[in-house]
């Protein structure tokens, strides 16, 4: 199993609180604390980061023991992170359809790259299959709600879905897709839900609850393996 706490944008352009996110969602059991390069990024917007503030971010995240990863939105981000050693890389659901060449780029790179294809509506997938590619099934509705999910799949397995990329409210739909064979989830953290900066905090999971989904989904997957 892999978890992902998504920090996202969740920082609010402050880094101070960024870092304390970093080591929350370490304490909390993730596996991976995921940023985002070239979405809302400008001069003066929300998530403005540059060489000094991601080489920051990777001294913190390795103090704290816990793998960076970011979704890539465009080329001038990806020259940005070329700059660095990554292990992983995030594809966004926009970025599939927006940006194809710049995934296929990405792919090529040979690192493990997660696609999340909640803009993607044909049946096939966007790119020839590859051992580093792993496709999470998204809804990108913010926040999901139960009635967004009704094609939520009964089942994930391998060159379909492997894990899932969550935008609902609570962790219990993150519970059932473990249950139904993902081995990666993704989900938004914050340290406060009713935090207004931006959308996602509402529909983020705190470090208790991030720490909650994470020991009960690990346990599920033992079971699983068990063949219970």
């Amino acid at each position: 199993m892999i978890f992902v706490a998504e920090i996202g944008l969740n920082h609010n352009g402050n880094m101070g609180l960024l870092f304390e996110l970093i080591k929350q969602s370490s304490h909390a059991g993730a596996d991976i604390a995921k940023f985002q390069l070239g979405w809302r990024s400008g001069e003066g917007e929300i998530n403005n980061l540059g060489f000094e503030e991601i080489d920051l971010i990777l001294k913190c995240c390795e103090y704290h023991k816990i793998e960076p990863m970011f979704s890539i939105f465009n080329k001038k981000a990806l020259e940005l992170a070329e700059k660095f050693n990554f292990n992983y890389f995030k594809i966004a659901s926009r970025t599939v359809i927006d940006e194809p060449d710049l995934v296929k780029t990405i792919i090529n790179y040979g690192k493990k790259t997660f696609i999340s294809l909640g803009m993607w509506e044909k049946s096939e997938k966007p790119f020839a299959y590859r051992d580093n590619v792993n496709y999470l099934w998204c809804k990108s509705k913010y926040p999901s709600l139960p009635w967004d999910l009704e094609k939520f799949p009964k089942k994930f397995v391998n060159k379909d879905f492997d894990g899932y990329s969550d935008h609902s409210i609570g962790i219990e739909i993150a519970l059932m897709a473990i249950m139904r064979g993902a081995t990666i989830i993704e989900k938004h953290f914050t340290l406060d839900k009713s935090d207004t900066t931006i959308r996602d905090h509402a529909l983020s999971a705190t470090p208790s609850e991030f720490l909650e989904l994470v020991k009960i989904g690990r346990n599920i997957k033992k079971n699983l393996d068990l063949g219970i």
